[in-house]
């Protein structure tokens, strides 16, 4: 009936000290192997493992979520480091129970505080204050999740015209 596919791509925003912690690592890095170059060889195993934690702190730090709308079928991708890609979804749309933004009544019962369903919670958003994120409730592997979701509008659109009684978008 529909053939369509849409994707889309958000970037995670870094915390604030993550930039600062990445400069003190290295710097730690560089002095304990110089240190195991001109003292000692025992700090240059402390060096090489800081450098080492330097590397899996900076590929998992850097995330980004791709969505892709297919069909019927929405798969949603964590990419780390901008090089290894992790599915992390495939949901099927026909279970989905309701999407609306955060602070809409359709989803009140699931809010964290306040809310009377707990569920558990994917956040896959960008953490920009400007962004708008939406709260799904579907069906995944017969359990019941929530998922937090920055999609545009042609994402919104489609799911709104696809599954009209189930998506609030104001």
């Amino acid at each position: 009936m529909y053939n369509y596919k849409i994707v889309e791509q958000v970037i995670r925003k870094p915390k604030p000290l993550t930039g600062i912690l990445r400069v003190i690592m290295i710097i730690f890095a560089a002095i304990l192997l110089l240190l195991g170059v001109t003292i000692s060889q025992g700090f240059m195993l402390p060096g090489f493992l800081l450098v080492v934690l330097y590397y899996f702190y900076n590929t998992y730090s850097q995330k980004e979520y791709e969505y892709i709308l297919e069909d019927n079928h929405l798969t949603i991708d964590v990419i780390f480091g901008k090089k290894h890609r992790r599915s992390a979804h495939y949901l099927d749309m026909d279970s989905l129970e309701v999407l609306a933004p955060n602070w809409h009544n359709a989803v009140a019962k699931y809010r964290k505080n306040g809310g009377s369903i707990r569920l558990v919670k994917y956040d896959y958003t960008s953490y920009e204050e400007d962004t708008p994120f939406y709260t799904m409730i579907i069906t995944e592997n017969r359990e019941k999740i929530k998922i937090l979701l920055d999609l545009s509008d042609s994402m919104l659109q489609m799911i709104k015209r696809r599954y009209p009684d189930r998506v609030f978008l104001s």
